[in-house]
């Protein structure tokens, strides 16, 4: 049976003996320390006394609207102290892991984007070819010479070797249409992340994951997915950082992507945060199959 959280609010030697066992913490963004534009109350400071200590903090998020540049831009406004380094995104995990781990051979190799400019920036950055992505060309009603024209394959690009979906403000049948084509001919089909929903002004929309699951019904395929909690995604940041697991927590407000990522990361802890999307309800359940090790009400609550 696996044992219950433990609850860290209110508790200072219990605070104290739970931050005195970690070298890194690894933060989840939204849900956590904002929701939407609004900062939670402390977390600044609760940033800085681990700081403090020592400790290193990395900022890693399953957004993929958003390029590191962008999150270290919404950082500052915010009043939160970061490098670029310590950001990690969904949108640059799936740009390493196309140009680093994929590698597909040339000239197959360019990305049909589903998805906003943080994932062309970073594709940008690996020197990936794409298309679609924020193309105004694809952010338009689907019309019948489009239909014939997918059918003998005329629209579609030969060099689309990868289908890669992420969150889409603009989503819409075109591009639900040519992503089907490409998958039908065999191309790779990724996602930044599964998440299926965004928490954002104290309340949820449509995530990644929300907007992928067309294609996975249409294709009866997985995509890979290059989130929370994906491990490709954490392999990458321990060979990055060169940290310990053991001494490493997890920080974040979702069971199924923040706690698991950590739990099967065999991190040192998983701290679960109840300002986003988890309730305790969730982990209470009789055969619940994500436990985090501790919870906190708030973040701030760690200041004791």
């Amino acid at each position: 049976m696996v044992s219950s959280p433990k609850r860290l609010t209110g508790d200072k030697p219990a605070i104290d003996t739970f931050i005195d066992q970690f070298d890194i913490f690894l933060f989840d963004c939204d849900g956590v320390l904002w929701s939407g534009d609004h900062l939670f109350p402390g977390t600044v400071e609760t940033l800085e006394m681990l700081r403090a200590k020592g400790k290193k903090i990395v900022f890693v998020t399953n957004n993929s609207t958003k390029s590191r540049a962008d999150y270290q831009k919404k950082l500052t406004a915010l009043g939160i102290p970061s490098n670029i380094d310590e950001i990690f995104a969904s949108a640059y995990s799936s740009a390493i892991y196309i140009a680093r781990i994929l590698k597909l051979p040339a000239p197959k190799n360019k990305v049909f984007v589903i998805g906003e400019a943080g994932i062309e920036t970073e594709l940008k950055t690996e020197g990936v070819e794409f298309i679609g992505g924020t193309d105004p060309a694809y952010r338009r009603d689907i019309t019948p010479e489009d239909y014939k024209n997918m059918a003998d394959g005329s629209m579609l690009d030969p060099n689309v070797g990868i289908v890669l979906a992420g969150l889409d403000f603009h989503i819409n049948y075109l591009k639900l249409s040519l992503g089907y084509q490409y998958l039908a001919r065999g191309a790779k089909f990724l996602a930044t992340n599964t998440d299926s929903t965004l928490p954002s002004n104290h309340t949820f929309f449509p995530g990644a994951g929300s907007i992928s699951i067309p294609l996975v019904n249409m294709t009866g395929q997985t995509p890979i997915a290059l989130g929370k909690p994906s491990q490709a995604m954490m392999d990458s940041i321990e060979g990055k950082f060169q940290f310990d697991r053991k001494t490493a927590c997890m920080v974040g407000d979702r069971l199924d992507t923040d706690i698991k990522f950590g739990l099967e990361g065999k991190l040192g802890g998983t701290l679960a945060v109840l300002t986003g999307v988890m309730k305790k309800e969730q982990w209470e359940a009789e055969g619940a199959p994500v436990v985090p090790h501790y919870y906190v009400d708030k973040l701030s609550d760690l200041r004791g």
